[in-house]
């Protein structure tokens, strides 16, 4: 931008020096165009006056032509003449001159006309009147040559001048504006150099590994301003870099130091629980036992009841860090819905709504499990918990709608649960924990604080890789929860 616009304004300088330049030189050349013009002028009189005597003495026709063509161009300069009387000198000549050259023409056709009607003391009267007027008029354009030749030397000493006044102007201008540029140039070319040489002493000490430099915080838009800004960044990089380093170092340091330490403890623990481990086979056998007996006894009702928490912690057991159809799913909700009709009696109450085929989609285990029993946790609240459980089959989606008529869900607790499973935590941070322990009353509800249904939600969130798939919201009528659970018919 800075040599451009020199560039211009030098050329509009150098433009206008030209075009003053021209206008002087044609000044200067037309300052004695008048005394050329009328010299030409006294040139045609004199043609004229020539024409006319050849035809008074020959009366030739080539006479005649030359005298009417001096005429007409005789015309065609009075025409240019001053026409009226003057206070200008100069003009008043012009106008003195304009007058005789008319009567020269008026007395030289008088004469021409006589000479063709051969009347001889009539032509001999006008031709003398023609030498009279051509005299007179010969003797003013003289003096109007002499005026005009005074009048435009002045014209001219004054067109010198001037040309001199403005050539010395053009040239001071000229000069300042160079020193004007001259000095933006090198504030600019300062201002681009002195952040340079910064930027190249830090550079040079952090080549030497000294990265306790000081910043630039220079925020410009420019390109400098640009090369601080990364500058400034990259030394920020490298120190965190540096600070991570050693945090990695010093954190590799205690844990080489807690290794043996642990390696101590995992052997203990690996004692206990060989001492400590419970085999399933020993559990199932001591319920199939307890059921065989019950039967022997007749108590069926018994023999089946320990038949359904058999097949439940098979199930458990057998299908841990797997997944499970839906079909499997509800299989196991049944057993535990029977288990749990067994302790609560008549004050739960159940409704299945499942269409009549098969649903072979598979789901992360114990997905469905969790969600009902927290639905029987809070339904129970009141005198009498109902738990709806009902599946739906859409057109890109199997959705499975398990809902209870308890209090509904606080919008606190779901938002915590909805952040967590967003943040891919499994459960709600200690803080959140510790208010709604506060707020509940027995030690066995404030164990139920989301962790459940956010580890449902979040195995979900993995095995389905989205988040649209699930969803709280209120239960018929507006009262108690409904958990909506939306499985993708193609897995």
């Amino acid at each position: 931008m800075c040599f451009s616009l020199s560039l211009f304004v030098m050329f509009i300088i150098l433009f206008t020096v030209i075009r003053l330049d021209f206008a002087g030189m044609q000044n200067l050349g037309n300052a004695y165009k008048s005394n050329t013009e009328l010299n030409y002028f006294s040139l045609m009189i004199a043609q004229t006056e020539k024409a006319m005597e050849n035809y008074v003495e020959y009366h030739s026709y080539e006479s005649i032509n030359a005298y009417y063509a001096g005429c007409s161009k005789t015309e065609e300069f009075l025409n240019l003449m001053q026409s009226n009387p003057s206070g200008d000198e100069v003009l008043q000549k012009e106008y003195i001159v304009k007058q005789f050259s008319r009567s020269f023409i008026h007395y030289s056709n008088k004469a021409i006309i006589a000479r063709r009607a051969n009347s001889t003391e009539e032509m001999n009267y006008y031709y003398k009147k023609t030498l009279d007027c051509y005299n007179m008029l010969l003797s003013q354009v003289l003096e109007l040559n002499k005026l005009l030749l005074q009048k435009n030397a002045l014209e001219y000493e004054q067109s010198h001048d001037n040309y001199l006044i403005t050539t010395r102007f053009y040239f001071w201008l000229f000069m300042c504006f160079a020193l004007l540029i001259f000095c933006f140039i090198y504030l600019m070319i300062t201002n681009l150099t002195k952040p340079l040489a910064e930027i190249s002493e830090v550079a040079h000490r952090v080549s030497k590994r000294d990265f306790d430099v000081p910043l630039f915080n220079n925020y410009t838009n420019d390109e400098i301003g640009n090369i601080c800004q990364a500058f400034d960044r990259m030394i920020i990089s490298i120190r965190e870099y540096i600070d991570t380093i050693w945090e990695k170092a010093r954190t590799e340091a205690e844990l080489r130091e807690k290794e043996i330490e642990m390696q101590a403890l995992y052997t203990d623990a690996q004692l206990r629980a060989l001492q400590n481990q419970i085999n399933p086979h020993f559990l199932f056998n001591t319920l199939n036992t307890g059921s065989q007996l019950a039967m022997m006894e007749g108590a069926d009702k018994t023999c089946y009841f320990i038949e359904q928490v058999a097949d439940f912690f098979r199930y458990n057991i057998q299908q841990q860090n797997k997944t499970a159809s839906i079909d499997e799913e509800l299989g196991l909700v049944d057993n535990f819905v029977y288990i749990m009709k067994v302790r609560f009696g008549s004050r739960l109450e159940f409704i299945k709504d499942i269409p009549e085929q098969k649903f072979l989609q598979h789901i992360p285990v114990m997905t469905l499990q969790p969600i009902v029993e927290n639905c029987i946790k809070y339904g129970l609240k009141n005198t009498t918990g109902r738990v709806m459980l009902s599946i739906k089959v859409e057109r890109k989606f199997i959705v499975i709608n398990i809902s209870d008529n308890g209090s509904g869900m606080d919008k606190e607790i779901k938002k915590n649960v909805f952040d967590a499973v967003k943040n891919e935590k499994t459960r709600l941070p200690p803080e959140i924990v510790n208010k709604q322990i506060e707020e509940i009353s027995s030690v066995e509800n404030a164990k139920h604080t989301g962790t459940g249904l956010i580890n449902v939600f979040l195995r979900l969130k993995l095995y389905f890789h989205r988040d649209d798939i699930f969803d709280i919201t209120k239960g018929e009528n507006g009262e108690g929860t409904k958990f909506i659970i939306k499985v993708p018919k193609n897995v």
